[in-house]
């Protein structure tokens, strides 16, 4: 016999009450999704890995301010996570720029490193090398696959702006890749920190 399982505003109401498993529930639910827009939107495991954190810790401190009529609790959850990268890339010094990419650790998956193409490395700089306001909607809608809505959510803007946003990043990511980008750092000539390509 398979069991519903919760929803996330289930499992919410439940911690507001004071049931821990249910904030372990929803950890364990969504912890992956939001390190992966951390790590897409700074570059870095050290900043994911303290995003993911102060993420969770807002959680259990501000769950009362979600507001179900606003968005989902992903939405909420990435909308904390954008406004901690923000805050991590102005103290680096990294929100007008380019984040740095860390290197791969040497204890990698050999087998994942060789299967890993240039066209991977490519598209990982490109992203890298967008401004910020377009990565931020590539990474949730493309990479986190967001409808345009709950991306709008998360960012706290309207969705005819997410909508302009993605095609205008689209366009930039196709002249990177194309090498015909007139923009030096989005053409290519410029690389973003980390990138080899």
């Amino acid at each position: 016999m398979d069991e519903q399982l919760p929803s996330d505003e289930d499992l919410l109401q439940r911690m507001l009450s004071g049931d821990e498993e249910a904030f372990v529930t929803l950890y364990r639910r969504r912890q992956a999704g939001v390190y992966r827009f951390a790590l897409h939107m700074s570059g870095s495991e050290i900043t994911a890995e303290d995003v993911t954190q102060e993420v969770f810790l807002a959680l259990m401190r501000d769950a009362a301010k979600f507001d179900a009529r606003r968005g989902s609790l992903a939405a909420f959850l990435y909308g904390i996570a954008r406004n901690h990268v923000l805050r991590s890339l102005d103290r680096q010094g990294f929100r007008d720029s380019q984040p740095q990419a860390e290197p791969a650790s040497p204890e990698a998956d050999p087998l994942g490193r060789l299967t890993r193409s240039e066209t991977i490395e490519s598209v990982r700089c490109a992203v890298l090398a967008l401004p910020l306001h377009y990565r931020e909607v590539v990474v949730l809608c493309e990479l986190h696959e967001m409808d345009y809505a709950q991306a709008a959510a998360a960012l706290g803007c309207a969705v005819g702006t997410v909508r302009s946003r993605l095609h205008r990043a689209r366009g930039l990511l196709a002249d990177r890749l194309r090498g015909t980008a007139r923009d030096p750092l989005v053409a290519g000539q410029i690389k973003p920190a980390g990138c080899s390509i």
